[in-house]
């Protein structure tokens, strides 16, 4: 069972800002990841990894290498849920051969944390930015605690909503069970999916992104 810990972040002003640019550049890396992997029809993370791995270091040389292997991640997480999901509406099985659609990763998109990006002790944090690391004092209650020292964690998400940026911590508690439906909140948010590319309608800033 996958339970999620949020923890909102308490920003300062240059704080705010560099996690701003993290998410904004996290989104652009994603988005110049997604067309290759559509035009290879490849979300294997491995072969996807050997594909762009280099590109990307050229493209966006502030970004650190192990945050475009995350930003791999999300892409060949995303494009598996979307292209290869039973119940998806662009499933692949389902329609062999047919064009793929355009995947957008949009400005709110969720940017992926590991423990070579982001570190907990007790309750400090330190978590990579583009212009080095930042760090917080978490306000951590004795059962925070205990399901960082006795659960797994298996995901680390930095998201950004109405108020600020938070970090969503998702726990394996006993074994993960991977429902076969399409639930809710499996399908991935922040994403467009364009069916045609051909109509003419895309909006520039996304056709930009393709």
């Amino acid at each position: 069972m996958q339970t999620t810990l949020f923890i909102r972040l308490n920003t300062n002003p240059e704080q705010l800002l560099r996690l701003k640019e993290l998410q904004q550049n996290y989104v652009a890396l994603c988005n110049a990841i997604s067309p290759i992997a559509l035009a290879n029809r490849c979300w294997n993370r491995v072969i996807l990894h050997h594909m762009v791995y280099h590109k990307m270091r050229e493209q966006f040389p502030n970004t650190g290498s192990q945050m475009i292997c995350n930003a791999i991640y999300s892409v060949c997480r995303v494009f598996r849920i979307i292209l290869q999901h039973p119940q998806s509406p662009w499933s692949v099985e389902a329609s062999p051969g047919t064009r793929l659609p355009a995947i957008v990763f949009l400005e709110q998109t969720p940017v992926f944390f590991d423990r070579h990006t982001l570190n907990l002790k007790g309750s400090q944090l330190s978590m990579y930015t583009l212009n080095g690391r930042i760090r917080f004092a978490l306000e951590l209650s004795a059962e925070d605690q205990r399901r960082f020292h006795e659960e797994k964690l298996k995901e680390i998400l930095l998201v950004n909503d109405a108020i600020g940026f938070g970090l969503n911590f998702q726990f394996l508690n006993g074994e993960d069970v991977i429902a076969d439906p399409l639930l809710a909140d499996q399908w991935p948010e922040n994403i467009l999916v364009i069916p045609d590319r051909t109509t003419g309608d895309i909006p520039q800033a996304v056709a930009n992104a393709l």
